[in-house]
């Protein structure tokens, strides 16, 4: 599936690893008072790991060979000194970094989340759930170790440089042959780093890809249980899984051998030291506490050498995980949705649809084709048609969940896209046949987006919505927790809640996209008194699966194939137009009587939408464009 993610390609991501772990570091600048404690610190504990290390050859001739009571006591003690800060100030540094990284993750996690969360519904169409949470808890959590790592990495260097000046202060000579190995220590760090680099992202892609089949899952758990797929999921599971494996199996190779490598290279220096010092000492040219603290010192800085290269696979994890965040923090092919300026404080009074076009893709027919309609404040709007004539589209350009490319949408004679966005979605109140609910309590839900209303408030919209009774009769009334997507409740319930949600919302312009096609007639009647409830005193358009629902409506519009093809009320339209004499009739009459059985084509044709009539020519009173039907709107 192509996803919204993938609009960088290949070229676009190959960012350089210095301008992608200067974008990281950016983020810890907020901390630099307590990064700079952290280093101080840090090089507190590398000082001490020289000092450990030079310590070694007074306790070897003073202690050992010259027998020196008064170095018994002192040399003892300030190695315990020396532990005792390298210890203290490794947890100072440790903590402070972790903090600073726990902070810095925070702040990414909260930044990603915003800019997703404003995207435009295109982006959501063509994104997968799982991918988002993925970027948001996988990809950000390995970023967060940018800067631990760099520090760690900064400590085993200055702990090796300090380990390499005793080193040479000990013994030139000796030096030499421990440290003609280091420029082979550097080629597994490089290339080891690299393939960490291309495993990491690999593995963050995997992750993201178990995240989506997770979501899919659990989501459609009651699909699966319907048709009793539990094992085909788990073998679908079980193969995304063995996939992940063999990817961390992969990088904890790498890791491994590039830790596995530098030590061999270590080993193989001190093998070259081990004979030249110790012909030294047979010779009697070097005493033994100078040759063991060479040697101390010499381990010692093989160790940081080691660590350098797992703090270098854990940067470049943190850069792999770097290029898919930042790819959608920066896109230019992922914009948030287009604010305005103007505020929409006044109530509503007119609404004018100006020969609106609009395609989900360029390259599909219109699901709108040159839409022209007034909506007076008060009316009633009714919109039927058969499916895909794109109703639901026409009261989705409202609340500017999509823009139209052509044509012009005036609300109060201004363009939507010059109000505030959150101003304009606020004046409109939506009730659909996907009655989202969240798993919080029933009052959680009504309140939501209004968290300051008393509780009368509360009471007052549920019983609007003919919900009061049926929630006072729950265990903990209007603090029962409804499960995911309000699993808990009928379907009728969740729509009585999701009305008394727009009650409190109170809009002056309401929004009903079939809003009880899927409730059975009992469910249905109860639904239909509170959105009764709901419509009082404020315009509406209403998109009507039964068209019981509808019937009384101020003006019905006819739609198909994404235009309007005939408008009027009720008994002028079963007169003057057959497809909605068929939709009717399909409804409201038994079989054999009337129009059942009429033509779709010549039905389509008759309201001037039909496939004989492509050009769009038909009575002018149906005409969606036509000068008869804008003046009949007005």
């Amino acid at each position: 599936m192509s996803s919204a993610l993938d609009l960088q390609g290949p070229e676009e991501r190959k960012v350089s690893n210095l301008a992608l772990f200067k974008r990281c570091l950016g983020y810890f600048k907020p901390y630099m008072s307590r990064i700079i404690l952290a280093t101080g610190a840090m090089l507190i504990v590398a000082a001490c790991q020289a000092a450990a290390a030079y310590l070694v050859q007074p306790a070897m001739d003073d202690i050992f060979l010259n027998k020196d009571k008064e170095a018994l006591l002192y040399i003892p003690l300030l190695f315990l000194l020396i532990t005792f800060a390298k210890v203290g100030f490794r947890v100072v540094q440790n903590f402070t970094m972790q903090y600073c990284g726990l902070k810095v993750l925070e702040k990414l996690r909260d930044e990603l989340y915003r800019k997703i969360i404003y995207l435009p519904m295109k982006f959501y169409e063509d994104t997968q759930v799982g991918m988002l949470m993925s970027r948001i808890i996988n990809d950000v959590v390995v970023i967060r170790s940018s800067m631990p790592a760099l520090v760690m990495l900064i400590r085993q260097i200055l702990t090796m440089v300090s380990l390499i000046v005793v080193v040479f202060y000990r013994d030139v000579e000796l030096a030499f042959f421990a440290v003609i190995v280091l420029p082979a220590a550097f080629y597994p760090f490089i290339y080891f780093g690299r393939r960490m680099r291309k495993l990491g992202r690999k593995g963050q892609e995997k992750l993201a890809d178990i995240s989506v089949l997770l979501q899919e899952i659990f989501s459609g758990i009651r699909v699966v249980k319907a048709f009793a797929t539990e094992d085909e999921e788990g073998e679908r599971f079980d193969k995304e899984n063995k996939r992940l494996l063999k990817l961390s199996l992969k990088q904890t190779m790498a890791s491994e051998l590039s830790s596995s490598v530098m030590e061999f290279v270590g080993g193989l220096g001190i093998a070259l030291v081990l004979w030249y010092g110790g012909l030294q000492v047979i010779e009697g040219s070097s005493t033994p506490g100078t040759f063991f603290s060479f040697v101390a010192a010499l381990v010692m800085m093989y160790d940081p050498i080691k660590k350098l290269s797992a703090a270098n696979n854990d940067i470049q994890k943190a850069l792999a995980g770097a290029e898919r965040v930042f790819g959608i923090i920066d896109s230019p092919l992922i914009q948030v949705e287009q604010d305005g300026h103007y505020p929409l404080e006044e109530p509503f009074r007119e609404l004018d649809f100006q020969n609106v076009s609009f395609a989900y893709n360029t390259e599909d027919l219109p699901a709108l084709d040159r839409i022209s309609l007034r909506v007076k404040a008060g009316e009633k709007i009714a919109l039927v048609g058969p499916s895909g004539a794109g109703k639901t589209t026409f009261v989705n350009l409202i609340p500017r969940f999509y823009d139209p490319q052509h044509g012009a949408i005036l609300l109060n004679g201004r363009p939507l896209n010059e109000y505030v966005l959150a101003t304009l979605r606020r004046s409109i109140s939506i009730v659909s046949q996907d009655n989202f609910l969240f798993n919080v309590s029933i009052r959680d839900n009504i309140t939501y987006g209004h968290n300051n209303l008393s509780e009368e408030d509360v009471i007052r919209a549920a019983k609007a919505a003919y919900a009061h009774d049926f929630i006072m009769s729950l265990p903990e009334g209007y603090d029962t927790v409804i499960g995911e997507r309000g699993v808990k409740l009928s379907g009728g319930q969740k729509q009585r809640l999701t009305i008394a949600r727009a009650l409190v919302k109170n809009s002056s312009l309401l929004i009903l996209d079939e809003a009880t096609s899927a409730l059975d007639s009992e469910a249905e009647r109860i639904v239909q008194k509170a959105l009764e409830n709901l419509m009082k005193n404020r315009t509406s358009i209403v998109i009507a699966h039964r068209l019981s629902t509808i019937l009384r409506s101020d003006r019905i519009l006819v739609m198909e194939r994404g235009r309007i093809v005939a408008q009027g009320k009720h008994q002028e339209l079963l007169s003057s137009c057959p497809l909605y004499a068929k939709l009717y009739t399909m409804q409201f009459r038994a079989p054999g009587d009337g129009l059942t059985d009429t033509d779709d084509d010549a039905e389509s044709a008759a309201c001037g939408n039909g496939p004989f009539g492509s050009d769009r020519e038909g009575p002018a009173a149906y005409r969606s464009d036509g000068a008869a039907v804008m003046e009949e709107t007005r």
